[in-house]
């Protein structure tokens, strides 16, 4: 039966590599490896941005997270993100498209300058490399328990190795089409996966299992203690879902190079706003599927805690059900998809930070033009560049993965809202110039870093008094604030710039 299951791991693997290969077709231009040279169905685009914003432990923590206390909040976390992503395709996206770029960052040189670009994307690439690099650390983990479970003894780095070797194949050659189809591909599988489970749950569990679940509060929606402590400090309360959870989202889906980079990869810009918004939508199906298999998991295991079944954490419930609940093959296909959940991360993210490092540094900042051979010989150089110190960083986690992780987590809490409110601040601050922006994004990345370090908020928990950070959700906002009236107060120390067609007064 291991044997099966693991012949099913390695055809996947080697399939989606030639899969990738095969569509992507050869690269001939940088626009065609950045951006599919903007003729990518929007369907495809859909899920990519689903499968790069969706890691291995998104798909076993939402039902762990389901089985425990949070219940559907998932599902109400999307509804925030739908309201942003709805506002991105309509504010923001209009002028990617219209500009021709391939980068979000090139919009802050048409309207700041150069400096400010570079600033945008050494943040974007520095917090990408934490960030994914502690992603990919931490994916290695409940794969290195999957297939533990096959009788194969294998080490994290070698884990990591061969996912990133496996992965930097397709995005190498392939570009910007190959990451797309594959991560089209890999959504699908790991969906269909929650769909199987749930099929089989349910044929152990019936429909008093759905009750028991139900009156359990395990399909709890909304979280509707307003209590201001809770609210500040809880992604699920209902203010700081719908609220924090759609300006955040226009931050991760406006500003974020990751996710922009796909939606440029559209025909046009009717196909890219209904690819951003029905993200927004398939990441909503997504959440319900995994919480719903959470919930009737809770049933078929009679109630009992992760402890009690001899697990290690709430995360272990998913594999495990995978590894022990499933028919042969069926059970290797589903650990094919969570592997394919973290090979879907790591090849946006190597492809946007081979973008954003060619278009947005190299490009701009080299005293020299470059040709579009020599900036598509760079994007390659540059994939497996950050593929390796990707890599060597995740390794590196090896004795300190908890801290450093939830570290990682919160890292957008740093820089989000000044990348947002860049953007925002060239578009609602006429007189703002370059000078006023990078100061107001320095300026908004330390006073973040103080707030994510050292804020925290009192907050009563089971009748004791303790102290917690602020939820993620409303670090951007206070982040775009903070740009706003930075760089507000700092453009008005200077005189207004003259409209274009104002001719420059001549002094005797």
């Amino acid at each position: 039966m291991n044997a099966l299951n693991l012949a099913v791991i390695v055809v996947y693997l080697v399939v989606v590599a030639w899969i990738g290969l095969r569509l992507s077709g050869k690269q001939k231009s940088s626009s065609d490896y950045f951006v599919g040279e903007g003729r990518m169905p929007w369907w495809t685009v859909c899920f990519s941005v689903v499968a790069t914003e969706t890691s291995v432990l998104t798909v076993i923590s939402v039902p762990g997270g389901a089985y425990t206390d949070q219940g559907f909040g998932n599902v109400e976390l999307a509804f925030g993100y739908i309201i942003g992503r709805t506002v991105v395709a309509i504010v923001l996206i209009p002028l990617y498209k219209r500009g021709g770029f391939v980068s979000a960052y090139q919009y802050l040189e048409v309207r700041f300058g150069r400096y400010l670009q570079g600033v945008a994307s050494v943040t974007f690439v520095g917090t990408r490399l934490l960030a994914e690099g502690v992603r990919l650390f931490a994916s290695a983990i409940p794969i290195k328990l999957l297939l533990s479970e096959f009788g194969l003894n294998v080490g994290y780095n070698v884990i990591i190795v061969v996912l990133t070797v496996i992965t930097v194949v397709y995005t190498y050659l392939g570009g910007i089409k190959a990451v797309i189809w594959t991560d089209a591909l890999q959504m699908g599988l790991y969906l269909v996966g929650a769909i199987i489970a749930i099929s089989v749950l349910t044929g152990h569990v019936g429909a008093s299992g759905w009750s028991q679940a139900f009156d359990a509060g395990k399909f709890k929606l909304l979280d509707t203690d307003f209590g201001l402590g809770h609210v500040l400090t809880s992604t699920f309360a209902l203010p700081t879902a719908v609220i924090g959870g759609a300006i955040f989202a226009m931050a991760s889906h406006g500003s974020d190079q990751l996710i922009v980079q796909r939606i440029l990869a559209t025909r046009t810009l009717r196909e890219s706003q209904k690819a951003m918004i029905g993200s927004g939508i398939f990441i909503a199906i997504q959440f319900a599927a995994f919480s719903l298999v959470g919930a009737l998991l809770w049933s078929y295991n009679g109630g009992k805690s992760a402890k009690e079944l001899g697990l290690t954490s709430a995360d272990s419930l998913y594999p495990n059900f995978i590894l022990h609940g499933l028919p042969v093959v069926i059970s290797g296909l589903l650990v094919a998809g969570i592997l394919g959940a973290a090979m879907g991360s790591l090849s946006s993210a190597l492809n946007s930070m081979a973008n954003s490092t060619v278009a947005d540094i190299i490009r701009s900042f080299s005293r020299r033009g470059l040709d579009d051979d020599a900036m598509l010989r760079l994007a390659r150089v540059m994939t497996l560049v950050w593929a390796v110190l990707m890599a060597l960083f995740a390794m590196g986690f090896s004795s300190t993965a908890g801290n450093v992780y939830l570290t990682a987590l919160t890292i957008a809490g740093y820089t989000y809202g000044a990348l947002l409110g860049a953007f925002l601040l060239g578009r609602l601050i006429k007189r703002a110039n370059q000078f006023d922006a990078v100061v107001a994004f320095i300026v908004t990345v330390l006073v973040m870093t103080f707030v994510v370090r050292v804020v925290k908020v009192d907050v009563e928990v089971a009748g004791k008094m303790v102290q917690k950070g602020i939820a993620a959700q409303w670090l951007v906002p206070i982040g775009v604030l903070v740009t706003l009236l930075v760089g507000g107060i700092s453009s008005l120390l200077h005189p207004a710039p003259r409209p274009a067609s104002e001719p420059a007064r001549v002094v005797a």
